[in-house]
């Protein structure tokens, strides 16, 4: 049992996000696996009369697509994926229908791309609508909608996606169950590793890719998936999914696997937006005075502590903060990228008389920087 767990706040979740791997819901022979989509309805039905609000995040629509195809390979092209992705999609979504009806449950199929939730009026109308349909009784079922979106499916992953979910919908769990019953110290004991408080070069070296054909990424995605739900403030469980039995477990805190504990204090979600779903478009280099300032003294960034750029974007562009190639913050630009190489070199009382009309003369105002360490 993981150190102390049993008695953390994880017995009290109201909401959880609950992510599935291809293999946990397709058979050998590329069909669905309609035993284990039924024990997943029931143990979801039982976490709902528990009082717990569940999200689904379901992979499998490709993997069962190519199994209805006779495929055993998965294909190279893109236009191939997302046949593949067409025809799946609608077996699963059937197959949870069926799952859930004998609980009297209502299911509802959610469709996303990174578009949905990058935009700050698209992803506040993701967040509404998933509020909404919990708030009615409704398990929404979430899959990238990888019919539509190339770039979703060459480098989407759906261990990211739960966890974008999660801090969506502010879970306070995200269990990703797969193939793979934890994160194991391959390099050391050959164990699970039963709690990870910070994702170290150590513990990312433990972490190895897919090895699946019909799977994408990997345990280091879900390390990358576990650090952006961690830093949202939702405990992360990485487990097997093979026994559904696990979902009752892990609540308790004594399922084996892996867990991250959330971080005290969860970013706000306009800052939560910031960090993990607009996508930067430039970045700033700073000098290590000014990354210094940020980190430790909790400043904001000042013109006078940049020392370079990377991209072209207009000012309130959502960008990277950078110092010697280590990506420390990210955070709206007060200036564009012309504006600020106008004003490299120079001291504080030039740089606010060149821009005395502004309102705010930070480089990145506090109020619109995450640290991302």
């Amino acid at each position: 049992m993981p150190e102390d767990l049993s008695m953390s706040p994880l017995s009290s979740c109201r909401r959880v996000v609950l992510k599935l791997g291809t293999n946990i819901l397709r058979l050998g022979d590329g069909t669905v696996n309609e035993e284990r989509m039924a024990a997943v309805g029931k143990a979801v039905d039982n976490m709902r009369r528990a009082g717990i609000e569940i999200v689904i995040v379901s992979s499998g629509a490709i993997g069962l697509g190519m199994g209805k195809l006779g495929l055993e390979k998965r294909p190279s092209r893109v236009t191939e994926l997302q046949a593949c992705a067409a025809i799946g999609q609608t077996i699963l979504m059937q197959t949870w229908q069926r799952s859930f009806e004998p609980f009297g449950t209502t299911v509802a199929q959610v469709l996303l791309t990174r578009e949905d939730v990058r935009g700050r009026k698209r992803h506040l109308a993701v967040h509404d609508t998933l509020d909404r349909l919990l708030a009615l009784g409704v398990v929404p079922i979430i899959n990238e909608n990888d019919t539509v979106s190339s770039d979703e499916i060459k480098f989407g992953d759906n261990d990211i996606l739960s966890a974008l979910v999660a801090s969506l919908v502010k879970a306070d769990l995200l269990a990703i169950l797969s193939t793979a019953p934890g994160l194991i110290d391959r390099e050391g004991t050959g164990q699970i590793v039963p709690v990870v408080h910070e994702i170290t070069p150590q513990i990312r070296a433990m972490a190895g890719g897919s090895e699946t054909s019909t799977s994408v990424g990997g345990m280091v995605t879900k390390l990358d998936a576990a650090r952006l739900a961690t830093t949202s403030g939702c405990t992360v469980f990485i487990g097997s999914g093979f026994d559904p039995a696990i979902v009752a477990d892990m609540l308790k805190g004594k399922a084996v696997g892996t867990y991250f504990p959330a971080k005290d204090k969860g970013i706000d979600s306009r800052k939560r937006w910031i960090a993990f779903f607009e996508s930067p478009q430039g970045t700033i280099l700073t000098d290590t005075g000014a990354m210094k300032a940020v980190l430790e003294d909790g400043s904001s960034l000042l013109p006078k502590g940049v020392t370079g750029v990377d991209g072209n974007f207009e000012a309130g562009a959502v960008v990277n903060i950078r110092n010697n190639g280590d990506t420390f913050a990210r955070g709206i630009s007060s200036f564009s990228s012309a504006e600020l190489l106008q004003v490299l070199g120079r001291d504080s009382d030039a740089i606010r008389q060149i821009f005395s009309g502004r309102k705010h003369c930070e480089a990145v105002h506090r109020d619109s920087l995450v640290l991302l360490q």
